[in-house]
């Protein structure tokens, strides 16, 4: 079976892509492990992030939005959007 120059190629990315893969994941297991040794072998469990409900997202959504709006305006301004929530509330 002959394989053409290009498909040699090609299948050569791959195994030099997937070795990468492997380097990285290795370079990232090393920390942990020595961590784990000076700890007297007990790994800490990586903490997980909750699942966000689709509301829960829109609302923090919505506060990036408002706080990216506060940072670019003057105090002046700032105390006169404070002032009206204020009044909402």
């Amino acid at each position: 079976m002959r394989i053409s120059p290009g498909r040699a190629r090609v299948n050569i990315l791959a195994v030099q892509g997937s070795l990468r893969a492997l380097d990285r994941s290795l370079r990232g297991l090393f920390p942990l492990l020595s961590t784990a040794m000076q700890n007297g072998g007990q790994v800490e469990k990586a903490r997980r992030r909750p699942r966000l409900s689709v509301k829960a997202r829109a609302s923090l959504v919505l506060q990036g939005r408002y706080m990216g709006f506060m940072r670019q305006l003057k105090p002046r301004q700032k105390a006169q959007v404070r002032k009206s929530r204020r009044r909402r509330e």
